[in-house]
């Protein structure tokens, strides 16, 4: 799969000839201002949950591409009333079938609320299940037991998992959860964009080969194709 990464957490994979776009931070977001945020495809639009640093550029990029969003029912509550209606409401341990896969949404363990200050719901992680590849976006989330059932019940290709610690989990309790769902090919993210999430990364990349992973740190603007 072709992935594209815009800074932060948001990530753009090619699924299937359909255009996924994860939790938009970018036009905010130092790191990515080479990014022009009004040539970022999306066909769908997923949301983790309702903090500004990961959705700072849905209702624009949602309004300009017409991309359906796929997020918890409160999220999409406050969208209507963006004058967002293109969005599927979904909630923990609820799975649909999209045009280009299967959506599984997972715990995150974290906090959530808009940039309103309203509530902004449960936050979720999500496993994505195509006939090529699965892979797991974690969203924002500490390390959790629960993280075991994708383990033994999902087969995962690859997996987005936060590293920079302080508002999620860091870069030890990572490798941790690279066991717990039994992949071994893990893109990191939300790390290095705010000075208490900076990593360092090549201490971060030997630990995990240490552990027998494969951590992928892209730089921002970067694409890579990244495979079973």
């Amino acid at each position: 799969m072709n992935i594209t990464y815009f800074g932060h957490s948001c990530f753009g994979i090619e699924v299937n000839g359909k255009h996924i776009l994860f939790d938009p931070f970018i036009s905010p977001n130092e790191l990515a201002s080479t990014i022009d945020v009004t040539t970022v495809k999306a066909d769908y639009i997923l949301v983790s949950h309702g903090h500004e640093d990961h959705i700072a550029d849905l209702v624009s990029i949602a309004k300009r591409t017409n991309a359906k969003i796929v997020c918890n029912w409160e999220i999409s509550v406050w969208l209507n009333k963006q004058g967002i209606s293109n969005t599927h409401p979904m909630n923990i341990g609820g799975k649909w079938k999209f045009e280009f896969g299967d959506v599984k949404c997972v715990v995150a363990v974290h906090s959530s609320s808009m940039p309103d200050g309203s509530y902004g719901g449960n936050p979720m992680g999500f496993i994505i299940e195509s006939d090529r590849e699965n892979f797991y976006y974690a969203g924002d989330t500490a390390l959790t037991y629960d993280m075991k059932l994708i383990g033994d019940y999902r087969k995962v290709d690859f997996a987005f998992l936060p590293i920079g610690n302080n508002f999620t989990m860091g870069v030890d309790n990572a490798i941790i959860a690279a066991e717990f769902i039994k992949c071994t090919k893990i893109i990191g993210m939300h790390y290095d964009t705010f000075e208490n999430i900076k990593i360092e990364k090549d201490l971060a990349i030997k630990k995990f080969n240490n552990a027998g992973n494969e951590l992928i740190l892209f730089e921002v603007g970067e694409v890579k194709k990244v495979t079973k």
